[in-house]
């Protein structure tokens, strides 16, 4: 098993096209980011979390909500996502980067930490749970190796690639050896990530339905979709 510090990060931004602001509009009385960055902090075999954000003027508030929580923040380009994920590693001596998006509130930190388990356990230079996709849209877990993550910084030149960190890695399995953790049932025609006003009232319904206290797990949210007929 491969050891070494693995640090979780939550790529968050104000700027969304179809939802502007959505990662601090409030689910079950608290902002959606809130609801990752508990889960994320949650996930089994990670050393620990924080968010990284960039420097546009929107994105003081995410660094504001950061600082009045304690979350670690990490502040960077607001274009080159794959920049602020190599500040990162300029900044902590991790062996593997998590890659997590802030618009996952119903992340199951259960699923995200077999991700975490496959990339220990092999030699992937990347894994996940999103190629080939069969855990439900919003349960999206990305661990990528040190080197993998540096190595695509110092070649990837599209915007495209720069700006979604890790297509420049899962198009070359042959130069970035890949690991996949697939779901035993497919779920993936569910939709649990929120992009747009549908999506978060939908999010808003399951979270409402859930007991208190709020589990984390797959099964939980999986049975509260399907009872309120979503």
């Amino acid at each position: 098993m491969r050891q070494g510090r693995i640090l979780v990060v939550v790529q968050a931004r104000m700027g969304s096209t179809r939802l502007p602001g959505k990662v601090l509009r409030h689910l079950a009385g608290r902002p959606m980011l809130a609801h990752v960055v508990e889960r994320a902090r949650a996930i089994p075999g990670t050393d620990g979390c924080l968010v990284a954000t960039s420097t546009a003027r929107a994105d003081d508030a995410i660094g504001r909500w950061c600082h009045r929580h304690r979350v670690r923040c990490l502040r960077g380009s607001e274009a080159d996502v794959l920049d602020r994920f190599r500040q990162v590693l300029d900044a902590d001596p991790a062996v593997a980067l998590v890659r997590i998006t802030a618009d996952c509130p119903l992340l199951d930190p259960e699923v995200s930490g077999l991700v975490v388990t496959a990339w220990r356990l092999g030699v992937a230079a990347y894994a996940s749970n999103v190629h080939p996709r069969t855990f439900p849209d919003g349960l999206d877990t990305e661990v990528i190796a040190r080197e993998a993550l540096l190595g695509s910084w110092r070649a990837a030149t599209s915007p495209e690639d720069r700006e979604h960190v890790t297509p420049f890695l899962w198009r070359r399995p042959a130069r970035f050896p890949a690991a996949a953790v697939c779901s035993p049932v497919n779920l993936a025609r569910l939709r649990w990530t929120v992009d747009t006003a549908g999506d978060l009232d939908r999010v808003r319904r399951v979270l409402g339905a859930l007991p208190r206290p709020m589990p984390f797990g797959l099964r939980a949210t999986l049975c509260a979709w399907h009872r309120l007929g979503l």
